[in-house]
C-alpha cells in the first residue's frame, strides 16, 4: 500500500495520475461500519478495474475547530494503526491529509474539485453521514450537485448491530464502561495498543507478580481504568496476561497512571521491547488494599479469573 501525506495546498506531482475509486472518511477505529464503506469501494474498484484509494486526516477536525484541546484528543486508532488497518482491508493508496485551518476553510465545491476530482476519482464512496464542510451545505445529498457528473457516487447506509449504530462514539462509550466484548464486536477485531516496555518500580516482582510497564502513545484511547484479561505480543509471540490501567493506589497517593501487564507463564526481561496488547475482558476496577497480603490474594484471584476466561475462549 502506498501512503501519501498531503499538506494543503498540495502539488499535483504528489498525486498518482491513474484513476481511482476514492473512499472518504475519518475512520477512527476502522470499525465494522468503516469496513463496510471500504468494502463497497473495493467492490467498485474491482468492477471498474481501478485501484482503491482512501482519504483520511492526520487528526480529528474538532482539534482545528477548537472543540477539544489537541492534548486531550484520544484516538481509537492512531495514524500508524490506521495505516495498518487500511492495508489489511485491501487499500492500494492511502492519502493522509493534514487537517489545517486552510484545509478546513475550503468551500464544498473547492473540496470536491481538489480532493475528489483532483485525486482522479471515477467514483466517490462514503458513509451516509459524511460531510466535507458544514452539514447543511456539504452533505452526501448535495454531493451530486458539486460533482457535476464528473464521478459517480456510492453512499453506504447506516450500519447497525441490533438496535445500536456501529460508530466510534458507541465504541468509546463501551470502552469507558469496561465493555470490551461490545467494543471489540463493533470494531470487528480485538482492541489493540502498542508501546515500549519501560522500567517501573519493580514492586510486582516482590509480590510474585512481575509486570511489564508499557509506555504507549499519549494520543491513544485507553479503556476505563481497572484490571483486564489481555493478550500481549512479545517478539512476534502472543501470551496471555492480566493488566492494570491505574495508579497503584495501595502503596502511595498521587502516582502517575501506568499500564502494567503480568504475562502468564513467562519469565524474561523484556525492557526496551516493542509490544502489542489486546484488551479482551474487563475483570474489575482498581482497588485499594490495607496491606500486601490482601493485594496478593486478589492478584491470585485475578490470575485464576484470567485463566478461566481464556480457557472458556479456547485459548488454553
Amino acid at each position: 500500500m502506498e501512503v501519501i501525506r498531503i499538506h494543503h495546498p498540495y502539488k499535483k506531482s504528489q498525486i498518482p495520475k491513474e484513476e481511482v475509486v476514492l473512499v472518504l472518511g475519518f475512520f477512527d477505529g476502522v470499525h465494522l461500519g468503516h469496513q463496510k464503506v471500504i468494502e463497497a469501494g473495493k467492490k467498485e474498484a474491482i468492477e471498474k478495474g481501478k485501484k482503491l484509494a482512501v482519504m483520511t486526516f492526520n487528526h480529528h477536525p474538532s482539534v482545528v475547530f477548537k472543540k477539544i484541546d489537541h492534548k486531550k484528543m484520544k484516538y481509537i486508532t492512531t495514524v500508524d494503526q490506521k495505516i495498518k488497518r487500511m492495508e489489511e482491508n485491501g487499500v492500494d493508496i492511502l492519502y493522509v491529509v493534514e487537517f489545517t485551518s486552510a484545509f478546513a476553510g475550503l468551500e464544498p465545491q473547492d473540496f470536491v474539485d481538489q480532493y475528489i476530482v483532483g485525486l482522479n476519482a471515477v467514483t466517490a464512496v462514503a458513509g451516509f453521514d459524511y460531510t466535507y464542510g458544514k452539514a447543511d451545505i456539504a452533505s452526501m445529498d448535495l454531493l451530486p450537485t458539486y460533482s457535476k457528473d464528473r464521478f459517480s457516487i456510492i453512499e453506504v447506509p447506516k450500519q447497525k448491530q441490533g438496535d445500536e449504530k456501529i460508530s466510534s462514539t458507541n465504541i468509546r462509550k463501551m470502552m469507558a464502561e469496561g465493555n470490551m466484548e461490545g467494543a471489540n464486536e463493533f470494531l470487528g477485531y480485538t482492541y489493540e495498543l502498542s508501546g515500549m516496555v519501560v522500567h517501573g518500580d519493580k514492586r510486582g516482582r516482590t509480590l510474585g507478580f512481575p509486570t511489564a510497564n508499557i509506555k504507549i502513545s499519549n494520543q491513544s484511547l485507553l479503556p476505563v481504568g481497572g484490571v483486564y484479561a489481555v493478550k500481549i505480543k512479545v517478539a512476534n509471540q502472543w501470551y496471555m496476561g492480566m493488566s492494570q490501567i491505574g495508579y497503584n493506589i495501595t502503596f502511595e497517593k498521587n502516582r502517575p497512571m501506568t499500564i502494567e501487564v503480568n504475562i502468564l507463564d513467562f519469565d524474561e526481561d523484556i525492557y526496551g521491547e516493542h509490544v502489542s496488547v489486546q484488551w479482551c475482558h474487563y475483570l474489575r476496577k482498581e482497588m485499594k488494599f490495607d496491606g500486601v497480603e490482601g493485594l496478593i490474594a486478589q492478584l491470585k484471584k485475578d490470575e485464576e479469573d484470567t485463566r478461566e476466561y481464556f480457557t472458556y475462549k479456547g485459548v488454553l
